[in-house]
């Protein structure tokens, strides 16, 4: 029997209607600029589409129909709605939104859980938007041809999130995806601030100068730092913005970035 993961943000992150939910993502990537990178990974932002739809289009708009040979998706974020140990991936076997359904791929994810770095945990993942809300985006750029590996980082380590990151990196087929915002209800100009000081330790792959205060994804970001550096990669910033600047006030705002990673 199959096993599908029903939309849970639909209609309130992203819109419901399919036609309506396409042209919005439409619009994101129309007006967002293309860079001629080979792109690796990314790391986006998980907001409603309202407040970090366009920061997440520029890292997505360079896929846009020009990958080919992307058939399989890590997609890594942090647990925001269960708490639990570890690393998190789902036993389901679609995740649905209102595109379609997108195949897990199970078979890469057999070292992992054989080793333990990696557990079966749905109930994580019921409710969770920070990785959802990236699937549209990835449906859009890659008509739906692909698989991907959906986990949650609970309480764990970076070098766990390495670990597992750098057993199923890949080759040219796979791209890594980490769902993060920056930093959270600051003014505006804290706000800006503080996220510069993120950026700088990212583009100089200095994961230990982050925290939960720079990233509520940061244990993701950090291990994606090390396996990045390992690999002698590059990282370019692609956009950095808050809600203040999208669709909020400057009172209380949320950073995001778009970063991209390259050889």
């Amino acid at each position: 029997m199959v096993s599908i993961r029903s939309s849970a943000v639909a209609g309130k992150f992203y819109p419901e209607e399919p036609s309506e939910l396409q042209a919005n993502l439409e619009a994101l990537l129309q007006h967002a600029h293309v860079d001629n990178e080979h792109l690796k990974a990314i790391i986006v932002p998980h907001a409603g589409y309202i407040y970090s739809g366009p920061i997440a289009a520029t890292a997505y708009v360079n896929f846009y129909k020009q990958y080919p040979a992307i058939s399989r998706i890590i997609l890594m974020g942090p647990a925001h709605r269960v708490a639990f140990n570890g690393i998190s991936a789902s036993g389901l076997d679609y995740f649905a939104t209102p595109l379609g359904n997108i195949p897990v791929d199970h078979a890469s994810l057999k070292s992992s859980i054989e080793k333990g770095n990696v557990k079966y945990f749905d109930a994580a993942h019921e409710h969770e938007h920070c990785l959802e809300v990236q699937l549209p985006f990835l449906q859009e750029i890659f008509d739906q041809y692909f698989e991907i590996i959906p986990l949650l980082v609970g309480d764990a380590n970076s070098k766990l999130v390495a670990e597992v990151l750098r057993a199923l990196w890949g080759g040219d087929e796979t791209l890594i995806v980490i769902s993060s915002d920056l930093s959270h209800y600051h003014d505006y100009e804290a706000a800006k601030q503080i996220d510069r000081c993120t950026t700088k330790s990212i583009e100089q792959f200095q994961g230990e100068q982050l925290d939960f205060d720079s990233a509520c994804g940061c244990l993701p970001i950090q291990g994606l730092l090390q396996v990045a550096k390992e690999f002698g990669m590059q990282c370019k910033v692609m956009d950095l913005r808050n809600s203040g600047d999208t669709a909020g006030s400057h009172e209380r705002v949320v950073g995001y970035g778009a970063f991209a990673f390259y050889y």
